[in-house]
Order: structure tokens, then C-alpha cells, then sequence
């Protein structure tokens, strides 16, 4: 198992808390301009995603970047005794694959309840599991928990959790239960008591509190869960534990062939994790941060850092805030309503007048900006703070973001081209939670993670996972952008299918260019940082639903293997 040497780490450029010392930016990590590689790759299908020279057979490195790319005879020619040399036997390789927006903390992966599961009772028994071991008042937290994919046992059926089934599981301490798409959240009776919340209690701003039939809440809490701030106590969750999280899900998504991740939004305590990970050479891609929280922000700009500074493992990217509520979790601001639910418009958590002032102060501090926007009402409000900053405080190329960029209309696809704004939509959602988008109904798919509007109107769109909400795995992205199937067969939105070879740019130097970082990542070009993954099989020759089966190999960041299968 490879780990990155202190050695190689200070190579690439200084860490972290060494640069936040300093204003400027990293160094880049040294090239070479010796003819003998370090590393090879011979007799493989290699898709550059490079349009000068689309397809190879071999290519070369040296200090982790690709030195030539080629044919296999003349990519031996500057092999050595000293190249180790990996001959693919004809199998594919692609530039690594970055994920434009991913929750890559890894943390509660190691410490939380893990509720990936199928069954109500599943769910009870690893609560209750959970329960015996924790202190009176302390919170017993679930997470990845799938409305759509779990049954209850004694009907067979389909239905959502309630705190009638957390107080069976655990009746006296508090309990949290996350949906995998992060905004939604359901409580047991202890915890609503403890916020004192009744079905008396009115919905807050930008949320909602589910009542049942009778009135009663239900323990579902929409949104806005403000009500639990400072309620009951966690357990510890150690600075150590934290650089375990960023090792743990590093190698994780390195064995799906990710090179490189999007974080969608952390504090100091992630950042420092990271860039402890990062000294220790325990993270395996490279990370571009979106800093979250008005405390960070407010550390960055006093210390006049901004979007850029850092170096090609680790950097800070756009700030990040949230206009609007979940696709997954059904609660996306739309202007027509859901399916079967005519009053409902979704949920906007933020005002046009606060999306104006953040966006101004991010922008005037020369940050890029990243806003979770969903619905089509929530786009239309960040496209009217982007169109304001850019005519009252113009700056050239900020390419400010639309985070999740659901829902759109021709006059959106058509503002985000003039504007320059980089979407980064869902790249798993179509296959992964199709037993949600009942909800929205087939019209409104047509428009939904738009994959191929967005390419066809010039707009270089990111591939996003959201991971934990949405499966990180790259090819799972390729197959749903591919066939826009989902696990049960059934299709949503034809009309935005991709072919392959659209996917994988979409995946490697569309993600690159989100991030400032098309001209040193994204391709397999010479100059460029030696980031790729080697497949089992070509997703152009396999039936598109298998493309997700197919194995990963080996994945390289910066002519390391990071991972081998």
C-alpha cells in the first residue's frame, strides 16, 4: 500500500500551514528536463481527452508529469533500467477522474452509524447497538439512510422512518437520523423534547417540521434544523480521528479512480485534518477546499488568502453557501409544484437580498463562489447576484459556480453561458435514486441534471457526486450520464444522454477547468501532472449498463500509484 513520503509531500510544493504563513502562492511541484522517464505505460488504449492527440498507446513520466505521449515504440525509447515500465496488455486508460462537489471528510464513515441498509429493523437494531453504548444526553447519529430504498418488514412496503420507530430503538437518549442526501433529518421523541419542540411549534425560515394525520409531529425536520443547535452532547471527535477520516476515504475513492476532489464546504477542523493527512502523506487525491462557515471565511480574507492559494494537492476554491433545499430529499425550491403535491413549491433557504450580499462579499474579496442551487427559482436567484457583482465589480473569468444546478429552462442555460458559470450537476443521481424522481414526474427529467443542454449550449459542466447523498464511483457516473437508467431500468430524461467519450471530459478536464486547473490537470498531455486511471475494460465496447462493473486497475496521482487492484 503506497503512502506519499514528507519527502515527496515537500517536494510538491509547501504545505499547508507553511503557506498560510505567507501570501503568495505554492510553488509548483518541479519538472524535469531530463529525456529518461520514470515511469511508462505501453501497448494500452489511452484516451488523452486532449483533442490535439485524442487517442495513444503510450505514454511516459517523469517528476509526475507526463513527458511524452505516444506510441508504444516511441515511448521506449526513453525507458531505461531505471523506468518501471507497466505494460496495460490492451486495456484502457483515462486522465483521473475529478469530482467537482463531494463531502470527502471520511469521518463518519469510521464513527457513525452506518445506515446504508435495506430494512426498518436494520435500522432499529444498529441504533439500539449504538444506544447501549452511549451516555445519557449524548446524541446516538445515523447517517445514510435511504427513504427510497427501504422497507418495512411487517407490510413489505416502502415507507419513511418516524420517531415512533427511533423511540422503539432508542427511547431515552437523543437520536438523529440523516437522509443520504444530507437535508432531511429525523428525530426520536427525546430529541424533540429536548428542543422543545411541540406540534404547537410553528416552521422555521427555510424549514419545515412534519406532522402526521393527526397533528402530531412525525420527527421529520425539513431544512432549517436549528432548533437542535446546542441540544444534548456529542461524542468526541479527535483531531486524530478527523486525519484518519481523509486517509480512510481517500483510499477509498482512489480505488473508484478519483484523482482529484471537489470538498463541498468545511471549517478549520477540515482543513486541518487535510493538511495533517496531507504532511503525514496519507491523502491520496488531490483536494481543492470550499471553505463554509463565516468563521474560516472571515480567517482567509483577514489573512488575504483567496481562491488559488495553495498548491497542486491541496487549495482553496470558491466559498460555499446553500440557496435552496434537496433534490434527493425532495425539497428543492421549483417554481411549479411537486408531483401529487400541489401546494408545495419546496424550500429556499436563503432570501434574494442575502444571496446579493454574499455573493458581493465573496466576489469583492476576489473568492471564487460556489451556491447549492437546485430549483429553477433557486438558479434564478444566484444568476441575478452573479449578473450583479460582474456589472457593478466586473472581473475577468471569476468562473463563480452553481452547485447541483438541477433544474434548468433554456433562459437559464443561456444566462450561465454569457455569465461564464461553471454547473456542476449530479453525475450518479439519474441511475443511483431513480425511485425519487416520481416526485418530479418525467416532464420535469427532461431538464434534470442536463448533461447534454449543458454541452450543447458550450458550457464546460462538471461531474459531481455530492458523495455522501449521491455514490462516488466514476463509472457509475459515466453508465447514468450514458444511459440515464436507473438501478430498476427504467429511463429519465433520454433526451440528456452523453455518448462516452462526452462523459469522460465531463469527468477529467471539465472538472479540471472548474477548478482553474485545465492547463496542469484534466488530460493526458505532456506538461501536465501525471494523474490517470487504468481500467479493466473500455466503457466504449461493454453494454452501458455494465460500465459501473468495470474494474478499476490501478489508479496514478502524479505518477504514484495511489491504488492497485
Amino acid at each position: 500500500m503506497f503512502s506519499v513520503s514528507r519527502r515527496d509531500f515537500f517536494k510538491s510544493g509547501a504545505g499547508m500551514a507553511a503557506v498560510l504563513g505567507v501570501q503568495g502562492t505554492a510553488l509548483a511541484q518541479e519538472t524535469s528536463t531530463g529525456a529518461a522517464a520514470d515511469l511508462a505505460v505501453i501497448n494500452a488504449r489511452v484516451y488523452t481527452v486532449d483533442e490535439a492527440v485524442p487517442r495513444a498507446e503510450a505514454f511516459a513520466v517523469k517528476n509526475g508529469r507526463f513527458i511524452a505521449v505516444g506510441s508504444t515504440a516511441d515511448i521506449r525509447n526513453i525507458i531505461t533500467s531505471e523506468t518501471q515500465v507497466i505494460d496495460a496488455e490492451g486495456m484502457t486508460v483515462t486522465p483521473g477522474f475529478i469530482d467537482a462537489h463531494c463531502h470527502a471528510s471520511g469521518v463518519r464513515e469510521l464513527l457513525g452509524v452506518d445506515l446504508d441498509v435495506r430494512t426498518i429493523a436494520e435500522i432499529k437494531q444498529k441504533l439500539a447497538a449504538k444506544g447501549v453504548d452511549t451516555k445519557p444526553d449524548y446524541w446516538v447519529s445515523g447517517f445514510k439512510y435511504d427513504d427510497t430504498k427501504v422497507v418495512d418488514e411487517a407490510t413489505g412496503r416502502y415507507r419513511r422512518l418516524n420517531r415512533w420507530d427511533l423511540d422503539e430503538a432508542v427511547p431515552d437518549r437523543p437520536v438523529r437520523v440523516t437522509h443520504r442526501g444530507g437535508h432531511l433529518s429525523w428525530y426520536n421523541s427525546r430529541a424533540l423534547e429536548m428542543a422543545g419542540l411541540t406540534k404547537d411549534t410553528p416552521d422555521p425560515f427555510g424549514g419545515r417540521y412534519e406532522k402526521d394525520v393527526k397533528g402530531e409531529l412525525t420527527g421529520l425536520v425539513e431544512e432549517n434544523h436549528g432548533a437542535f443547535s446546542g441540544i444534548g452532547k456529542y461524542s468526541e471527535e479527535t483531531r486524530t480521528d478527523r486525519q484518519a477520516g481523509i486517509k480512510h476515504i481517500s483510499e477509498k475513492m482512489t480505488s473508484s479512480g478519483l484523482t482529484s476532489v471537489h470538498h463541498a464546504g468545511g471549517g478549520p477542523d477540515m482543513l486541518t485534518a487535510l493538511q495533517d493527512a496531507y504532511a503525514a502523506g496519507e491523502m491520496r487525491y488531490r483536494m481543492y477546499f470550499f471553505p463554509r462557515g463565516q468563521r474560516i471565511f472571515n480567517a482567509l480574507k483577514t489573512a488575504g488568502i483567496y481562491t488559488g492559494f495553495g498548491d497542486e494537492w491541496l487549495r482553496i476554491g470558491p466559498v460555499k453557501y446553500g440557496c435552496d433545499g434537496s433534490c434527493s430529499g425532495r425539497t428543492m425550491a421549483m417554481s411549479t409544484p411537486y408531483e401529487g403535491r400541489p401546494d408545495d413549491y419546496g424550500i429556499l433557504t436563503m432570501t434574494q437580498e442575502q444571496v446579493h450580499e454574499a455573493v458581493e462579499e465573496a466576489h469583492r474579496h476576489n473568492f471564487q463562489v460556489g451556491i447549492h442551487a437546485n430549483g429553477d427559482v433557486a438558479i434564478d436567484m444566484v444568476l441575478n447576484a452573479y449578473e450583479r457583482v460582474q456589472k457593478n465589480w466586473p472581473r475577468p473569468d471569476p468562473r463563480h459556480r452553481i452547485e447541483h444546478c438541477t433544474y434548468v429552462n433554456p433562459d437559464i442555460l443561456q444566462r450561465i453561458k454569457t455569465l461564464g458559470v461553471i454547473p456542476a450537476p449530479f453525475w450518479t443521481y439519474a441511475h443511483y435514486h431513480g425511485n425519487k424522481w416520481d416526485a418530479y414526474g418525467q416532464e420535469k427529467l427532461k431538464w434534470f441534471f442536463a448533461h447534454r443542454s449543458f454541452l450543447d449550449y458550450g458550457i464546460p459542466v462538471a461531474g459531481a457526486s455530492d458523495y455522501v447523498p449521491g455514490p462516488y464511483e466514476p463509472l457509475m457516473a459515466i453508465q447514468s450520464m450514458v444511459t440515464r437508467k436507473d438501478f430498476m431500468g427504467r429511463v429519465w430524461g433520454a433526451n440528456q444522454r452523453v455518448s462516452v467519450d462526452e462523459a469522460l471530459k465531463i469527468g477529467t478536464i471539465n472538472g479540471a477547468h472548474a477548478s482553474f486547473e485545465e492547463n496542469i490537470k484534466g488530460s493526458i498531455t505532456t506538461g501536465k501532472l501525471a494523474d490517470f486511471a487504468i481500467l479493466e475494460k473500455d466503457p466504449h465496447d461493454v453494454e452501458p449498463e455494465t460500465i459501473k462493473e468495470i474494474k478499476i486497475v490501478r489508479t496514478v496521482v502524479g505518477g504514484k500509484t495511489m491504488h492497485e487492484g
